[in-house]
């Protein structure tokens, strides 16, 4: 996992699978993202995540619900479309803000 700051922007991208062996450590990651710069966006970059199951998701929500406290923007982008459809029959499609790119994301910040 890496984690890099483009100021106002903290990027998050996961790789590999995420899982409940590993569920734990990126909801750490997230969480400190989150607390490090109460300005910052946050951004988790998907692209190269290969799969996720309910402990990863679960990193996810909780993470969106700490940003949202702290009225901080958290967004997706990246999303393959085995991934996205968690989501979707999830309907946590309709929480989370995704995008497609990231460069998709950073047109909206103009």
């Amino acid at each position: 996992m890496q984690t890099f700051v483009i100021s106002p922007i903290t990027v998050v991208q996961p790789q590999g699978h995420l899982n409940a062996t590993n569920a734990t450590e990126f909801r750490s990651e997230l969480t400190a993202a989150i607390n490090a710069n109460p300005n910052s966006t946050v951004l988790v970059d998907m692209e190269n995540l290969d799969s996720m199951d309910s402990a990863g998701l679960m990193a996810l929500v909780s993470a969106i619900n700490l940003a949202q406290r702290q009225n901080q923007r958290f967004s997706l982008c990246s999303l393959s479309p085995s991934i996205r459809i968690i989501f979707e029959l999830t309907q946590l499609d309709r929480v989370f803000e995704i995008f497609e790119s990231r460069s998709a994301f950073e047109a909206t910040l103009q």
